[in-house]
């Protein structure tokens, strides 16, 4: 854990100075993004092995090595093929763009790590509960309206409370 946290120092440092080194790798800089796509977004990792690096080319160095694939991920810049991301817990580096979905999940989120969230039958507190998820569980998005999200996963498949979920923006609408 130390060894991720001083990892962050370092991407953290190296994306600012990679910032002032790199022109046009921000979409409030230029208006324009590389990929013509709006910024930020949300995508999630195609990999199960995703270097994340310092800087957006192969000359810098991997900060460490994403191991999952399907987590998501929030694209915050763009610079040629290379996209900035930032995880769930607020880490931070450049990923090449080949290595990323537009698939989109979401990671359960709570304010106690032991809490569970109701997942429902339906978009309705007041339906039956189909599970119980944990802080950390990794779902698919298939639907967002009205602050509800449908999500299925390993074994589950109902509709939770749109706050519950990072990966998808507050009362943004997934089809």
């Amino acid at each position: 854990m130390a060894l991720r946290r001083f990892c962050r120092l370092v991407v953290l440092t190296g994306c600012m100075l990679g910032a002032s080194a790199v022109s046009g790798f921000s979409a409030k800089e230029s208006g324009q993004t590389t990929s013509g796509l709006p910024l930020p977004r949300y995508v999630s990792l195609k990999s199960d092995h995703v270097n994340v690096r310092a800087g957006p080319t192969k000359d810098n160095d991997v900060a460490w090595v994403y191991t999952r694939s399907s987590l998501p991920v929030e694209i915050t810049a763009e610079f040629e093929n290379w996209r900035r991301v930032r995880d769930s817990e607020g880490a931070e580096g450049w990923v090449y763009h080949s290595l990323l979905s537009g698939r989109r999940t979401a990671v359960i989120t709570m304010k106690a790590k032991d809490e569970l969230a109701p997942l429902y039958d339906r978009a309705d507190p007041t339906s039956a509960v189909a599970a119980r998820l944990q802080a950390g569980v990794v779902a698919q998005v298939k639907k967002c309206v009205n602050g509800w999200c449908r999500v299925i996963g390993n074994g589950f498949d109902g509709w939770i409370e749109q706050q519950r979920l990072w990966g998808v923006y507050a009362d943004e609408k997934v089809d």
